[in-house]
């Protein structure tokens, strides 16, 4: 049931942005950062990113209030390959308005369908948004 509710839309030219950044031929770390515009009822751009380190995404988030970011992501892996994978981040931190919270939780399914993504990861402390936080979760992945 849940999968089926839709709090907010998503943005037109927001989804024009996630497509062509899953398709970005740059290298580099980069990342675009979500909001809810309460009144709209609709998920927009708040940032883009460009070569930004993983552990400096933090910094970008408020602390108080939920975002939306994918992430894209230079892996080196242990073998010495690297690959690029798409990341969505649903951040909801502890003591945002649970008004708040329920608009994103309740929008997140459709935006990652939206987008396409298959690495979804949640964190409720912007603090532990570490590249050795992201390295864990992506290692489920191999």
């Amino acid at each position: 049931m849940s999968e089926s509710l839709t709090v907010c839309d998503v943005d037109e030219a927001l989804v024009q942005k996630l497509t062509a950044f899953r398709f970005r031929k740059e290298t580099n770390n980069a990342a675009i950062i979500m909001k809810i515009d309460q009144d709209k009822h609709l998920v927009i751009l708040d940032e883009e990113l460009e070569n930004i380190p993983f552990d400096d995404l933090k910094d970008e988030l408020p602390e108080r209030q939920p975002r939306f970011v994918v992430y894209s992501y230079k892996y080196h892996h242990d073998d010495g390959h690297v690959s690029y994978p798409l990341c969505f981040i649903f951040s909801s931190p502890v003591g945002c308005k649970p008004e708040q919270q329920m608009m994103y939780a309740g929008s997140k399914n459709k935006l990652v369908l939206t987008a396409q993504m298959t690495k979804v990861f949640e964190i409720r402390n912007t603090e532990d948004l570490t590249e050795e936080w992201l390295r864990e979760k992506l290692s489920f992945f191999r």
